[in-house]
């Protein structure tokens, strides 16, 4: 099965597998997500957003 592209909206580039660091309320981590290699745009998927980036944000917040 072939992996689909993901182009950068701004720059209409392939975007490429990168580790992208995040910081939120003083911690920090880090994750594997397309970037742009060009203007360094980062596209976050959806199911990420409402998944593990939901449930990683709750549970910071309750500590």
């Amino acid at each position: 099965m072939e992996e689909k592209k993901i182009l950068c909206r701004k720059c209409g580039v392939e975007m490429k597998e990168e580790k992208v660091f995040f910081e939120y309320i003083g911690h920090s981590f880090q994750h594997p997500l397309p970037k742009c290699p060009v203007c360094g745009e980062v596209y976050i998927p959806e199911s990420l957003v409402r998944g593990r980036m939901a449930e990683v944000e709750m549970q910071l917040e309750d500590k």
